[in-house]
């Protein structure tokens, strides 16, 4: 019988190593996903002028910008010249 418990809990420390290799690897798998899909830039507007930027990565809002800022004088910059 010991013998026993001592396999069982062999097989189970030996899944157990397994499983976040696993978890790992499924998580890579959702970085990658995620990191292929383009970054986009939406402007928020309210009564005719841009109140804050929104970098998106497909349907995942990453971060809001500030319009005033340089960053967003940048990104506004490219925007404007683009169209």
């Amino acid at each position: 019988m010991i013998e026993t418990e001592s396999n069982i809990a062999t097989a189970m420390a030996t899944e157990g190593s397994k499983l976040p290799v696993e978890a790992a690897d499924s998580e890579v798998k959702n970085e990658t996903s995620e990191s292929t899909e383009e970054i986009t830039y939406h402007a928020v507007e309210k009564d005719g002028v841009i109140t804050a930027i929104w970098e998106m990565q497909g349907r995942k809002h990453l971060r809001t910008i500030h319009p005033l800022s340089e960053e967003g004088k940048k990104i506004l910059a490219l925007f404007e010249t683009a169209s």
